[in-house]
């Protein structure tokens, strides 16, 4: 809503109906929300992220017990494979100089990607930073190879990737130069960092002669095409105005010692985008496409949320109300997050958010938004009416029974347990040195899908010693069918805590598994933006998207299931170039495979299908 007189705001019927219920909330929670960082500094951190229930003077939620599995359908079941994987990482945020800093709060994120095109996902992972005095320096990044049989050959320096300049926080995976090789985007405190892949397994530095320019404090960033030219444009999200010359002192340690300050304390800053020029090199398009100031940005997605053939973006922004951006199909956005109902809480007030994921939760056709938040503020879900229009869902699905004494981070939406809708996993963990609501380590959360009725947690049974009912330093996550056999599995960064490698072993309820990957021609090589539906029953929805979770990137490939492998149903797929066909025979070998399927020159003709094992 700050500085939205910049902006080129629609005021059509439609918008000023939506207008007013939430002016009329917003007039009526004004006097005690708090929520502008510049209206009322923050002096300690335990308000640092004042929920409405903690304005209210109310009581922290209890997390939720062993009990919130009653009512599963499935047998779920995770193990942890990193011991034996080959994979030892650590993100580190160097809180062991004792600084106190905001910096050291938001953790990092991870990628998946196929870096070597060899048909194994690999592994991608901001390092952080250390401090020596007052000199921020930076931790290398990750990079793991996948082998088989779950495991991982660490090929950072092998690849040249490990010498950063920033202290770091998210990975962004794209095609920016289409050559069919995978490159990554690495954000942080100082700059941004592009890492071209140069095919042969090396990557090479191209931040300084590339164009991208930024050197604010950028948290978590997206690919997409956004002004239909066939290149991955980039945003970047922007924190807020830390530095050494703004390091307030906040109480809330032992003996009223320090704290680390909330984020009500700085003011935001303006995201950054970059539109490609289409030879390798980028454009700062801020100035002409300008943005909503002040976001204090933490996770960002594009993708196509009204199914128009352009990407949208949305995001998310802590302790102000988060952003949508509407595409008007030539790059030209325009942000409408009141008019849209997907910028706010039930309550009416802006949540402390944090991670990103888009989903068909309730199989209706429609891209639903889903953001996990802060501590005593219920994660949202914002289902997709249609038109961009968008209905806070939480309490109708069950979301306020998980209970609020979680900090969400990474999350990935995807059918877990193979029964055709997609569940939800999040990774929880504290920002604060010292919280007094929540534990620092946390468990996370993983929310069945029940047809898209309710969403119930049932992390606490996925097995004794598993992964999930360990409490983490959690932070980004990302999912991908890492063994092959058909389910999604879980990589997790953690603060301070080595990178998990987590196993999926619960048993199928759908008897086959269809992977799809979208290559496209008149659209971007990766067609961020692009839909499919599997006209099963219920329809499966999934989307191609650009960002996401916190600070990371999911796989190149969706995954869809099957009931009976021998009625294959037909898959319609929607491309950003805004050409739609229907694949009514799917090849029967492409089961439990990788199908790839390219767009067609014209709607007219038939896409061509490749069938990889």
């Amino acid at each position: 809503m700050i500085g939205m007189s910049l902006l080129s705001v629609r005021l059509s019927h439609r918008t000023i109906r939506l207008l007013l219920p939430a002016l009329c909330g917003g007039l009526l929670l004004t006097s005690g929300s708090g929520c502008n960082s510049q209206s009322q500094p923050a002096q300690t951190a335990a308000d640092s992220k004042t929920s409405p229930a903690a304005a209210n003077g109310s009581d922290p939620v209890p997390a939720a017990t062993s009990g919130s599995a009653a009512g599963s359908d499935s047998q779920w079941r995770f193990i942890e494979r990193t011991a034996d994987s080959g994979v030892s990482f650590t993100y580190r945020n160097g809180e062991e100089a004792g600084n106190f800093s905001i910096l050291e709060s938001l953790g990092g994120g991870v990628a998946v990607l196929d870096f070597d095109a060899d048909g194994h996902d690999d592994l991608c992972a901001a390092g952080g930073g250390r401090f020596d005095g007052k000199s921020i320096l930076p931790l290398p990044t990750g990079l793991y190879r996948g082998r088989s049989n779950w495991k991982f050959q660490d090929v950072g320096q092998l690849a040249n990737v490990t010498d950063n300049a920033f202290y770091s926080h998210g990975i962004a995976r794209s095609d920016y130069n289409l050559d069919g090789f995978s490159d990554f985007l690495v954000t942080g405190y100082g700059g941004l960092q592009l890492y071209l892949n140069c095919g042969d397994g090396t990557f090479q530095l191209q931040s300084d002669t590339c164009g991208l320019d930024d050197r604010q404090w950028s948290s978590s960033a997206a690919w997409g095409d956004l002004n239909a030219d066939g290149c991955p444009d980039l945003y970047a999200a922007h924190y807020v105005n830390w530095s050494w010359d703004n390091d307030p002192f906040c109480k809330g340690g032992p003996d009223n010692g320090r704290e680390i300050c909330p984020p009500r304390s700085y003011t935001g800053l303006t995201d950054a985008l970059y539109f490609s020029n289409g030879d390798g090199t980028f454009r700062n398009a801020t100035s002409e496409n300008p943005l909503t100031p002040e976001g204090k940005g933490l996770g960002v997605l594009i993708g196509d949320f009204d199914l128009d053939s352009d990407n949208d973006i949305y995001v998310t922004n802590d302790t102000v109300s988060n952003f949508l951006y509407e595409n008007d199909g030539s790059g030209k956005l325009t942000d409408i997050s009141l008019a849209s109902g997907s910028s706010l809480s039930s309550l009416g007030v802006p949540d402390g958010s944090m991670g990103i994921d888009v989903c068909d939760f309730n199989a209706d056709g429609q891209p639903d938004i889903w953001v996990v938040n802060y501590e005593r503020e219920t994660n949202a879900m914002y289902q997709n009416s249609g038109r961009m229009v968008f209905r806070h869902v939480s309490q109708r699905i069950g979301l306020n029974a998980v209970g609020g004494a979680w900090v969400g981070w990474g999350t990935c939406c995807q059918d877990f347990d193979l029964d055709g809708d997609e569940d939800i996993f999040v990774s929880n963990g504290h920002v604060i040195r010292y919280p007094t609501n929540a534990p620092l380590n946390q468990l996370p959360l993983l929310l069945e899908n029940q047809q898209g009725r309710r969403l119930i947690n049932v992390a606490t049974s996925a097995g004794t010693g598993s992964w999930m009912d360990a409490p983490h330093m959690g932070r980004g996550a990302a999912s991908a069918d890492l063994d092959r056999d058909g389910d999604m599995d879980l990589v997790v960064s953690c603060t301070n805590q080595p990178l998990g490698i987590v196993e999926n072993a619960t048993p199928r309820k759908g008897t086959a598994v269809l992977k799809v990957r979208l290559i496209g021609h008149k659209s971007a090589r990766e067609p961020v933006g692009a839909s499919l539906q599997l006209q099963s029953t219920p329809p499966q929805s999934r989307y191609v998207k650009g960002g996401g979770s916190y600070g990371g990137s999911q796989t190149e490939y969706v995954q869809l299931t099957i009931a009976d492998p021998s009625n294959i149903p037909a898959l319609q797929i929607r491309w950003p170039s805004g050409i739609t066909h229907t694949v009514s025979s799917l090849p029967a070998e492409a089961i439990n495979g990788l199908l790839q399927i390219h767009e067609p020159p014209s709607a007219d003709q038939p896409p061509r299908l490749v069938v990889l094992h």
